[in-house]
């Protein structure tokens, strides 16, 4: 669970909370008017996060790749009419 703090009291406590961030472990909060504004992570956290985004991104590319190279199932086809038929597989 993360340390929530609001941005006034941040602002005062910075170097303290970089301390709980970098030695400690911690993940931090900054909140304003008791809504999330910003995330303090250490930089392992921050390349974890970045490696996952990638991996995301790929999974993404991969399956909008395979899903242009599909061909109109016959229920497809009834549900879309003539357009899902005349259209091509290099169609976009």
């Amino acid at each position: 669970m993360a340390y929530e703090i609001p941005v006034t009291q941040a602002r005062a406590e910075l170097a303290e909370l970089i301390n709980r961030v970098v030695y400690g472990g911690e993940r931090v909060v900054v909140t304003r008017h008791g809504k999330p504004l910003v995330a303090l992570v250490s930089a392992a956290d921050l390349e974890r996060l970045e490696r996952l985004a990638d991996a995301s991104d790929e999974r993404t590319v991969s399956a909008v790749t395979s899903a242009a190279h599909a061909t109109p199932t016959p229920s497809e086809r009834q549900r879309f009419g003539i357009a899902a038929e005349h259209r091509g597989p290099d169609a976009t």
